[in-house]
């Protein structure tokens, strides 16, 4: 079943210089139960093309369809809201300051109207729980915790309206490096028991290839090449796929590419 589909899909943005198409004509597709790495440098033009697909930005042309073609990302963001969530690549940024994590995931609750009011406390414990944070922590604020987990906060808040597709924006480029693979992790798990597609948007082949079963590769608001991430990883055909893949070495293996070699699982900690 497809969860997602862009049909044509371009972003222009009006500059000084004239017109700019940061995303040109992209055709995508997400399955349900599938994650899907967007893999590029950095104004390749996979943000935008992600922030189109949730409704934050207005294709120029083409559209996005959602939901098998019941919903498209131009209705309404609250009925969006409720089949499509997106974690941004700055938790501290997404998060109010002036609230504590309870009142941040409390707040949606009653938005979408999740639970009745009396049991939002305990909807608020299991998603602290399901996501890697002590309950003890709920009456904190944001300045008050780590990047990680922060970002396990905005993980929790995206999951509250039951989405079935998350796009996850750069989720760990913001986190310690000795916590990047446990936020991974949980994405892989949350994919394995809740059933939610995930959109994956990253510059690095490594990760690309150890959290998915599709890449999707941009270059200059383009898709160069898609296909199923350890083929395409591993023997690309594109040259800018391949030059990407060539780029991607690892210095603790004195420079054995990270393909070859996908890091290992690490306890999941906060």
């Amino acid at each position: 079943m497809s969860l997602l589909r862009t049909r044509g899909l371009s972003v222009t943005f009006k500059t000084a210089r004239g017109p700019l198409r940061a995303v040109d004509a992209v055709d995508i597709e997400v399955s349900a139960g599938e994650t899907v790495a967007l893999v590029g440098e950095s104004g390749c033009g996979k943000s935008t093309l992600a922030r189109a697909v949730v409704g934050l930005e207005t294709p120029s042309e083409g559209e996005a369809v959602l939901d098998d073609g019941k919903t498209s990302a131009a209705d309404g963001r609250r009925r969006v809201a409720r089949f499509l969530q997106m974690v941004f690549q700055d938790p501290d940024a997404s998060l109010n300051p002036r609230m504590t994590l309870s009142q941040a995931l409390r707040e949606p609750l009653r938005v979408h109207s999740i639970v009745p009011r009396g049991a939002e406390e305990q909807r608020v414990s299991e998603l602290l729980s399901r996501v890697g944070i002590d309950s003890t922590l709920r009456n904190r604020y944001p300045h008050e915790l780590s990047g990680g987990q922060l970002q396990r906060i905005a993980i929790a808040r995206a999951l509250i309206p039951g989405p079935s597709l998350i796009v996850a924006d750069e989720p760990v480029s913001m986190v310690d490096a000795s916590l990047r693979v446990s936020i991974v992790n949980l994405f892989t798990a949350l994919r394995d028991e809740l059933a939610v597609s995930i959109i994956y948007i990253t510059h690095d082949l490594a990760t690309a290839y150890y959290v998915s079963d599709r890449v999707i590769i941009m270059r200059n608001g383009r898709v160069v090449e898609t296909g199923d991430a350890r083929t395409v990883l591993a023997a690309p055909q594109h040259p800018y796929s391949r030059l990407l893949r060539d780029s991607v070495l690892s210095p603790d293996t004195a420079g054995q590419n990270l393909l070859e070699s996908p890091p290992e699982e690490p306890e999941l900690t906060n």
